[in-house]
């Protein structure tokens, strides 16, 4: 290999990737936040005995499902104000297609969760005297979310890495700070490594936490 790597040219761009930096975390804790409680909701409506509220619940979960993200990031930007006359800024509505993607995959960790509940804790529930609303905040919720919370954090990374998506939307993320960079430093390939290892920092504590929790799990279990 006869390329040279050189990355001191890339320092006049270290505070712009910080900032982008910051863009993508907001975007990922707010999208995160989104798809965590909006999840839970979700799988109780698509869990509905009453057809007309589970079919359309099951379509949303669907189409984001079985659609590419990067067509849902494009498809809110143009297509949300032009059929809807909605306007929202562009970070407001990059965490909107985030968050509602994240939204549809959660709720299928939780519907999984919410099925393993066992049965007597229903019955011990009812026995108590415990409404339908209070049996979902008390029994419900706290057995879905732990039940649920690896495949929640490992879909948390998931969209972090998605965020770059919206680089293509002109959201001034980390991405898009870096493409910036490597177009005025002329090193795309020094510039592209470093945005890998920064994504890569992020990511690898919170896939070990997730190790971890399984594995106390595992644990517990036996």
């Amino acid at each position: 290999m006869s390329y040279s790597f050189d990355f001191t040219g890339l320092q006049q761009g270290y505070d712009s990737l910080l900032e982008g930096l910051k863009v993508t975390v907001q975007l990922t804790l707010a999208a995160n936040l989104m798809g965590i409680t909006l999840g839970f909701v979700v799988a109780l409506l698509v869990m509905s005995r009453i057809k007309i509220i589970r079919t359309p619940v099951m379509l949303f979960i669907e189409f984001f499902r079985c659609t590419p993200a990067i067509i849902q990031i494009v498809w809110f930007f143009y297509c949300v104000p032009i059929l809807f006359d909605v306007y929202l800024d562009s970070i407001t509505m990059g965490v909107l297609a985030l968050g509602l993607n994240l939204t549809a995959f959660n709720a299928e960790a939780y519907r999984a969760a919410i099925q393993s509940v066992p049965k007597e804790q229903h019955d011990a529930g009812i026995a108590l005297g415990l409404s339908p609303f209070q049996r979902i905040i008390y029994i419900v919720l706290p057995h879905a979310l732990r039940a649920s919370l690896p495949v929640l954090i490992t879909n948390g990374i998931g969209i972090f890495q998605q965020t770059a998506l919206v680089a293509i939307v002109a959201i001034q993320d980390l991405m898009y700070q870096g493409k910036s960079l490597a177009t005025t430093t002329y090193r795309p390939i020094e510039t592209f490594t470093l945005i890998a290892v920064i994504y890569f920092a992020v990511s690898f504590p919170i896939a070990q936490l997730v190790q971890f929790i399984e594995r106390r799990r595992e644990v517990a279990s036996r």
